[in-house]
């Protein structure tokens, strides 16, 4: 006689851990996966790659970056190895050489995703089996000012529809498929709009960091409703800097106020009409701003993608990071 199954108590339904392609870690726990990984760096190049209002330091170097620069160390030791194998396979009919392994960090505005990229830069060029590691920022691909003023887009500047995305996506392709040399348009922040005659020259990488708002977005249908191949999935891992709105907000207007201490005291700087107000009057500036633009576009367009990311980065109210999600394989 076959022995009637045990109900499950409703209760035990309750606490069943719930499934998630995630491996959830804190901060200790995440640190002590550096193991004996060196660190690289000094005070005085963190405080170089930092950005404007952010806190990192060599703690946060140490217990952050320097597991997250092994971890890809390692990522990119198993692509070699799968290259390998495809070669293998594949034998004198597709044998092919190294291509670049290329990295996405994506993230809100002012939430910290260009200092990470730039410490990534910094920690993975340390590697001796990848020397070159280049980084290039999205901005480039903006379009110029005078087309965003044309299509009505001033407005949206930083949505995906103000970017050239056919030619972001190309230029990583281009990359991918290992050209020898490849350029990109160069934007200046000083300017807010894309410098004239100025091209950024990427030639055959080991290692390329693409750095912006949008990075992982899916490709849109083509006209004829057919999926095209969007920038992310030419990414080999990616990270997504996450954090609070409110947090980011506070970040937001505190980089602002330095902003306008700083670089935008430059005669040429398109903000430093800002200076020429009250505080006030320019703060109420970019509390509007936040509010009709960036924290928008960070709720339809940047936050949903982060489910897409290889590893998210959760801060903290002080900028630190404090917990970290790992996709598992």
């Amino acid at each position: 006689m076959i022995s009637p199954v045990p109900s499950i108590p409703r209760s035990a339904h309750r606490h069943r851990p719930e499934a998630t392609p995630y491996v959830d870690l804190t901060r200790p726990e995440w640190s002590a996966l550096r193991e004996k990984t060196p660190l690289p760096l000094t005070a005085e190049e963190v405080e170089k790659l930092r950005g404007l209002g952010d806190v990192i330091d060599l703690d946060e170097v140490r217990d952050i970056y320097l597991p997250l620069s092994r971890l890809l160390n390692l990522y990119v030791g198993a692509t070699d190895g799968l290259r390998g194998a495809l070669n293998t396979f594949l034998g004198a009919r597709g044998s092919q050489s190294g291509t670049p392994f290329v990295i996405g960090v994506a993230g809100s505005v002012a939430v910290g995703k260009s200092t990470v990229a730039r410490l990534l830069q910094a920690l993975l060029s340390r590697w001796p089996e990848h020397p070159r590691v280049e980084l290039v920022t999205t901005d480039g691909f903006l379009l110029p000012t005078r087309e965003l003023e044309q299509r009505g887009l001033m407005s949206r500047k930083g949505f995906p529809e103000s970017y050239d995305r056919r030619a972001l996506t190309r230029f990583v392709a281009d990359i991918k498929a290992g050209k020898a040399e490849v350029t990109a348009p160069v934007y200046s922040h000083l300017i807010y709009d894309i410098v004239p005659d100025q091209k950024l020259v990427v030639r055959r990488p080991d290692i390329l960091i693409v750095e912006g708002l949008n990075v992982l977005q899916p490709a849109l249908p083509g006209k004829d409703g057919r999926t095209r191949v969007g920038l992310a999935d030419y990414f080999d891992f990616s990270v997504y800097v996450d954090a609070r709105t409110e947090d980011i907000e506070r970040w937001y207007l505190s980089r602002f106020r330095k902003l306008r201490d700083t670089a935008f005291q430059n005669p040429s700087s398109y903000f430093r009409k800002y200076t020429q107000v009250s505080e006030e009057e320019a703060l109420d500036y970019a509390r509007t701003t936040w509010r009709t633009i960036n924290k928008p576009n960070l709720v339809e367009n940047v936050a949903p993608t982060r489910g897409r990311a290889t590893l998210v980065l959760r801060k903290g109210p002080d900028h630190k990071v404090q917990r970290l999600s790992l996709r598992k394989l």
